[in-house]
């Protein structure tokens, strides 16, 4: 598929049929992701691939949030819940951890943003669909200890398949509203 095709053609998907991803597949997405550019060379990312029972653990980890007693949570984090469904929904999801280091945050998160992106855009290129999800950050602590890495960041997570869905793109700027002049 050509580049541009790609870029036109991506969306979120949030609805998967239940097909495994091919293991051929995953290596192309992680391998698209390795190959990513990142701040001073610095590779931050650090990939973990989760399927089945272990995938649903972590949707289970992130639903727990909404089945404590008398906890106020701010609305923003009822995504939390509809992003724990699609990933029981998803036939593999993606954990994207890094070294915790304050010194290089902002250049490893913009990193680690642009492999995600590899990842998605390779999705594309599959004729598979992918989610990028950030709700996984109010759960972060419980999910590391969960797979055993307290040691490091949980910066995000991918849900991946084969589409169920074939959503239209959803509203964008107009160019003359992201283009700011010089003063």
């Amino acid at each position: 598929m050509e580049f541009e095709d790609v870029v036109q053609k991506r969306r979120s998907i949030r609805k998967f049929s239940p097909h495994c991803v091919e293991k051929e597949k995953i290596e192309k997405l992680l391998e698209c992701a390795r190959l990513c550019q990142s701040a001073k060379n610095r590779q931050p990312w650090k990939f973990m691939i989760l399927e089945n029972h272990d995938k649903n653990q972590i949707a289970d980890i992130m639903l727990a949030l909404f089945q404590q007693n008398n906890v106020e949570l701010p609305g923003y984090m009822n995504s939390s819940k509809s992003s724990a469904n699609i990933i029981k929904n998803a036939p593999l999801l993606i954990l994207v951890f890094k070294d915790k280091d304050d010194d290089w945050q902002t250049g490893d998160l913009l990193s680690i943003g642009a492999a995600i992106e590899h990842i998605c855009l390779e999705a594309v290129n599959l004729w598979l669909g992918a989610l990028w999800i950030r709700d996984t950050s109010y759960t972060e602590n419980e999910i590391c200890k969960s797979v055993g890495y307290n040691d490091l960041q949980l910066v995000s997570a991918i849900a991946i398949g084969y589409p169920a869905e074939s959503p239209s793109q959803r509203p964008r700027k107009a160019m003359e509203d992201i283009i700011i002049p010089l003063r």
